[in-house]
């Protein structure tokens, strides 16, 4: 709870996770990430099939050699998961920070968050529903974060991204994992709001010098592309 902007009076812990969306939709509606690809994700059929997507990227994770390592998380440490699904990278996070760290799991779909809850939650394990373009964390909390295969699903991705730095303590690292479309990239953006959004090749390596984020490095196998930085 210390490591939260706001606090809430009455945590919501209910369902297993901690819900801080749960009061804020009572009074603004549902947050704004509910195009019909997000809307999909957000279903219990969504759920599952995004389940097997992460098994496919937790191949993927062995074949490009897992970042966990490279993050370098601090024996007691704090790992934050950007959109952690069924919350297997998230126990990963947990596991190199230790028995005195955390890892700290952020999703919005509260199907995917239940099935995360069953699977992995732990006491050093724990996950938030909230919204990647507002994470509820405050600043220089954070010792690490990770995101695999999600900001293409988020209608603003930049502004989720510089959430993830202001989050980030100076000499956190980041790890991020994104489809990309190359140049092709724009044809994809016509699509109607809540259309996934396709990276171009250098767009989000860009985005994190933009941000000031330093030691840049992406690698790309197909279609999808790893970017890692450095907070200095």
């Amino acid at each position: 709870m210390e490591l939260l902007v706001d606090p809430p009076a009455n945590p919501d812990v209910s369902k297993g996770y901690l819900d801080l969306l749960k009061d804020r939709e009572v009074a603004d509606g549902p947050p704004k990430n509910t195009g019909p690809i997000q809307a999909a994700w957000a279903s219990g059929i969504g759920s599952m099939l995004y389940d097997n997507m992460q098994n496919l990227t937790r191949k993927l994770l062995s074949i490009w050699q897992a970042p966990i390592d490279w993050l370098n998380i601090p024996s007691g440490g704090v790992a934050l998961d950007v959109g952690s699904g069924p919350g297997n990278i998230t126990a990963a996070l947990a596991r190199a920070a230790g028995p005195d760290g955390v890892a700290l799991g952020v999703d919005i779909s509260e199907p995917m968050l239940a099935r995360a809850v069953r699977a992995e939650a732990g006491p050093q394990v724990g996950f938030l529903r909230a919204d990647a373009q507002q994470l509820p964390l405050r600043d220089a909390t954070v010792d690490a974060v990770t995101s695999l295969a999600v900001l293409q699903l988020i209608p603003n991705p930049r502004v989720a991204l510089a959430e993830i730095a202001r989050v980030l303590r100076p000499g956190g690292r980041v790890a991020v994992m994104v489809p990309t479309a190359g140049p092709a990239a724009s044809l994809w953006r016509l699509l109607p709001d809540g259309g996934a959004y396709f990276f171009g090749e250098d767009e989000l390596g860009d985005s994190f010098e933009e941000l000031g984020l330093v030691i840049v490095r992406t690698k790309s196998l197909g279609i999808f592309q790893w970017v890692r930085g450095k907070k200095p």
